[in-house]
């Protein structure tokens, strides 16, 4: 099947360097379940009930990129996944993504996007900060 990249689109409001935080860090995504398969190690495996065949989706840690303010509105690649019999079809963005200050470089941990928005205060810029209106899509690789 391929890779397959995430994509993020936002607004972002004085902030930048949203970045999925630690390597453990949980992609939340939905799949579909391709008909050709393969084999190797992955993030994630699926038993076919009927066949037997292992589907899988690998998260390919390498191909992990920050959202920064240059980014704001457009998609960006955030991650890429090596995909075999499996296919993304949904990502539910949660708790666990950090940013900084775009001044201060403050930064900001344990960001939860899941209402796909987030706001705090900059102690020491003196401002408001924020991330709204976030979209995801997936495109082939």
């Amino acid at each position: 099947m391929g890779k397959i990249a995430l994509q993020l689109k936002a607004t972002l409001e004085n902030v930048t360097n949203l970045r999925p935080l630690g390597e453990d860090f949980r992609w939340y995504l939905k799949d579909t379940v391709a008909l050709k398969g393969g084999r190797g190690s992955a993030s994630m495996v699926q038993k076919c009930k009927l066949c037997a065949r292992e589907n899988s989706i690998e998260i390919l840690s390498s191909t992990i990129k920050s959202y920064n303010a240059e980014d704001n509105e457009k998609f960006k690649t955030i991650v890429e996944f090596e995909c075999r019999g499996l296919e993304p079809i949904d990502f539910q963005p949660q708790a666990g993504f950090a940013a900084e200050g775009v001044e201060s470089g403050t930064v900001f941990s344990d960001i939860n996007l899941q209402e796909k928005d987030w706001t705090d205060y900059d102690e020491k810029a003196q401002e408001s900060v924020g991330i709204y209106e976030v979209t995801h899509q997936f495109v082939k690789c």
